[in-house]
């Protein structure tokens, strides 16, 4: 197979369209529709399973596509390195932050990589961790921020920091002068939290139901500005990060759970046996420093 091949192929998954990747590989649908053809032939099965809505990868595509990625993402970082040889790290990193962690760390990294790595080309993902956690697997991003403490399978998971989690809203429970909430005070109050594929509902539900606390989930919301809308409107109270209230647009009553507590630890999570490049090392001493220097913001920072 070509470099072009896979990177034909790239495109068309990440597309999930023959025609809409050959519009931005600037070659004709036929032509692309040949090539992939080709790469079937040459590998003894199909890539694609075609539909009317488009394209997705077969088994034997998912993994030839983890593989292009690696692949397509050292020629780049090489290339570059050979053009800038004697500056420093250099090449595309791809980054996944849950929205919690980017509300707190995506600016300084941007600007922090700008200024400490310049040859570095940064690519952001901001999202929900499961989310994150099939960018990671399938080969799209080269590390991401999640909320576990230890190696799974496929990943390594290096601890950044542990962070005890707050209660959003909610002025009408307890002392809204406090700094803490007890858990208990929080029976039947109307919350909005992420569905449960979501690893801090699962987190929550295992709290309240460990403590004997009733949760009551008015909805399912899978984004982080429309939960905090919602709580600013006295809608319903959520939990989540302490570290949101710190970034927040307008101010926004927020107190730590406590008896009991619910902590999270957050890693730096990396495919398990894919050679970090010069950019991606770069992009993770640049994170850890930055996890210790806002350690403020959550409970406790680790080395």
């Amino acid at each position: 197979m070509e470099l072009r091949q896979l990177r034909y192929f790239v495109n068309v998954v990440d597309m999930g369209s023959l025609s809409k990747a050959a519009v931005l590989l600037a070659v004709s649908q036929p032509s692309l529709s040949q090539q992939i053809a080709a790469m079937e032939h040459d590998l003894g099965v199909p890539l694609l399973l075609r539909s009317a809505t488009g394209v997705k990868p077969t088994d034997a595509g998912a993994k030839l596509y983890r593989h292009a990625r690696i692949v397509l993402r050292q020629m780049q970082e090489l290339a570059a390195d050979i053009a800038d040889e004697g500056s420093g790290a250099v090449g595309p990193v791809a980054v996944g932050l849950p929205t919690s962690i980017a509300s707190v760390l995506a600016v300084p990294l941007v600007e922090r990589l700008r200024h400490d790595h310049p040859g570095v080309k940064l690519q952001l993902f901001e999202s929900f961790s499961g989310y994150l956690n099939e960018l990671l697997a399938n080969g799209r991003l080269d590390m991401a921020i999640l909320f576990r403490g230890s190696d799974a399978p496929g990943m390594t998971v290096r601890p950044l920091f542990t962070e005890q989690l707050s209660v959003f809203g909610a002025p009408g429970i307890g002392d809204p002068e406090a700094t803490t909430c007890d858990l208990a005070s929080l029976a039947d109050v109307p919350m909005v939290l992420p569905d449960r594929t979501n690893g801090l509902r699962l987190l929550v539900e295992q709290a309240f139901s460990e403590a004997g606390v009733p949760l009551n989930v008015m909805s399912d919301i899978d984004s982080l500005p429309v939960m905090m809308k919602l709580v600013r409107n006295g809608t319903a109270a959520t939990i989540n990060s302490s570290g949101v209230a710190r970034v927040a647009e307008t101010p926004i009553l927020s107190r730590r759970l406590v008896n009991p507590a619910i902590n999270r630890t957050v890693g730096l999570c990396l495919p398990t046996g894919i050679p970090q490049t010069a950019a991606a090392l770069a992009a993770e001493e640049t994170i850890r420093t930055l996890a210790r220097e806002h350690a403020a913001i959550w409970d406790k920072a680790t080395d």
